[in-house]
């Protein structure tokens, strides 16, 4: 009887295991702004995309001339950076959308005005 019990949870482990495996496998990656990179006039790149939470965003960029900052509704509406914002600065960025609305700009002066900013719904 203790043989059935140890297979029954080896049987569970192993089944729990491919659930996560395959929820990792489920997940996307996307390159903002595909050819052209993390850049200007971006706020339409979303559309016609389905995103999912845990899908991953790739900003490629210069460095020396943008970031990517990961902002609340109110700094994309206001382009602002909201006291404790992630700034992200490597122009190779890999960021994990989590489940709702994800909001990201460039925060250098003028930048997310002239469109380097993007506003994604994952579910």
């Amino acid at each position: 009887m203790a043989q059935g019990i140890g297979s029954a949870q080896k049987w569970l482990v192993i089944g729990v295991t491919l659930l996560f495996l395959c929820d990792i496998a489920q997940a996307a990656t996307y390159t903002v702004g595909d050819k052209g990179g993390w850049s200007f006039n971006l706020v339409n790149w979303p559309k016609g995309k389905s995103f999912k939470a845990g899908d991953v965003l790739m900003f490629k960029y210069n460095p020396t001339i943008h970031n990517v900052v990961a902002v609340n509704r109110n700094g994309y509406n206001g382009c602002t950076t909201p006291r404790g914002s992630k700034v992200y600065r490597t122009g190779n960025d890999n960021i994990k959308l989590v489940k709702g609305q994800n909001y990201f700009i460039c925060n250098i002066v003028g930048h997310c005005q002239a469109g380097m900013k993007i506003s994604i719904n994952a579910v």
